[in-house]
């Protein structure tokens, strides 16, 4: 269905929540920001995916993220519900707010309605999506889960890491990359990037099939004496990255 998608901004929309009535861009301000919907209240999978953002929290909060809940439920129903979450995974605190949309209204706005799930009075209700937004108020990433598929909050934190990532040093994360492991630097990576964001040796250079190599020994400046400028140029060649990879430093 058409809606918010990657690089759109999120509607500044004034909400109710379990935190009373908020404007979500205030919400943001300039924070990176996890938006993610759940059907139903009270629902099994739901609860279980609740609790564990709720429990995994503290690792969103030292990473700068916020987070942000949102079911058709009304705020004495969200606040009832949460007895259940905190009991079902003891240690966890559901401090996050939770918004309400019995209107379902949000969740057309925010592109995050299942067409297939529809309540006992036949309404639509949100799919499991997620979105995580950026300080400049901008989608960065989309889920889309059908009800009975419950998401993995450790990828999403594994998500979060790769667009801080890429965010802070301009550079692509590979397949299955988790944070300290090597990274990915684009074709249109200037010497001078290279020079100045990667003091430590680039380590390894992936050898693909129609492709130039020019590298140039160790800088002279004393600054990034174990840099190396590495670059590869590819011959007829779509793949849109250069597949150099270096330890972040």
């Amino acid at each position: 269905m058409p809606g918010l998608t990657i690089g759109d901004t999120v509607p500044d929309l004034e909400v109710e929540t379990t935190h009373g009535r908020i404007r979500l861009h205030d919400f943001i301000d300039n924070a990176w920001t996890i938006i993610f919907s759940h059907p139903g209240d009270f629902t099994p999978v739901c609860t279980t995916e609740l609790a564990e953002m709720a429990f995994s929290a503290p690792e969103f909060e030292k990473r700068g993220v916020k987070l942000i809940g949102l079911s058709c439920d009304d705020v004495s129903s969200h606040k009832n519900w949460i007895k259940d979450i905190e009991a079902f995974k003891p240690g966890c605190k559901v401090r996050y707010p939770i918004m309400v949309d019995p209107e379902r209204e949000l969740i057309k706005q925010l592109n995050m309605v299942d067409p297939d799930e529809k309540d006992a009075l036949g309404q639509q209700l949100p799919s499991r999506a997620l979105h995580i937004v950026g300080p400049d108020k901008r989608v960065k990433l989309s889920y889309l889960y059908p009800a009975s598929t419950g998401r993995n909050t450790d990828e999403v934190l594994r998500v979060v890491e790769s667009l801080l990532t890429a965010s802070k040093h301009k550079v692509a994360t590979p397949v299955n990359w988790k944070p300290g492991e090597k990274v990915v630097i684009s074709p249109g990576s200037a010497k001078w990037r290279l020079k100045n964001c990667f003091h430590r040796a680039l380590k390894s250079l992936i050898c693909l099939p129609r492709k130039s190599i020019s590298a140039s020994p160790p800088s002279t400046n004393p600054d990034f004496s174990n840099s190396v400028e590495c670059f590869v140029q590819y011959n007829n060649f779509r793949a849109p990255w250069d597949l150099v990879l270096s330890a972040l430093s």
